[in-house]
């Protein structure tokens, strides 16, 4: 079995910086991409950013040059560094992988279960 485990969220007050661990677990031969998902209440589950194994990036809009993802492949976990937080970035934040496993063929995509990121004006 794969498991995914986010830490790190909490309640802070807007412009300040929280870094989010999503730390894979288990049977994992290799990851590749690894993203960081956030849910708003009633609002649909959307990217907020993606990193390759090679460490390329990709962002949403919205949290351009406040937030960074980076990633240690030799501890299998993933971090988001978020700066100047808003109000509008209070939501759930959950990370996914696309990951090998040593236990079957292929590729899956495992999840974390969340964590709470609170955000007050």
């Amino acid at each position: 079995q794969v498991q995914l485990v986010e830490s790190g969220g909490g309640l802070v007050q807007a412009g300040g910086s929280l870094r989010l661990t999503c730390e894979a677990s288990g049977s994992i031969f290799s990851i590749d991409s690894m993203r960081w998902m956030r849910q708003a209440p009633g609002k649909q589950r959307d990217l907020v950013a993606i990193i390759s194994r090679t460490g390329s990036t990709m962002y949403e809009d919205s949290v351009k040059g406040r937030f960074t993802i980076s990633r240690d492949n030799a501890k299998n976990t993933v971090y988001l560094q978020m700066n100047s937080l808003k109000p509008e970035d209070t939501a759930v934040y959950s990370c996914n992988a696309d990951i090998y496993s040593t236990l079957n063929s292929g590729r899956s995509t495992y999840w974390g279960q969340g964590t709470q990121v609170t955000v007050s004006s």
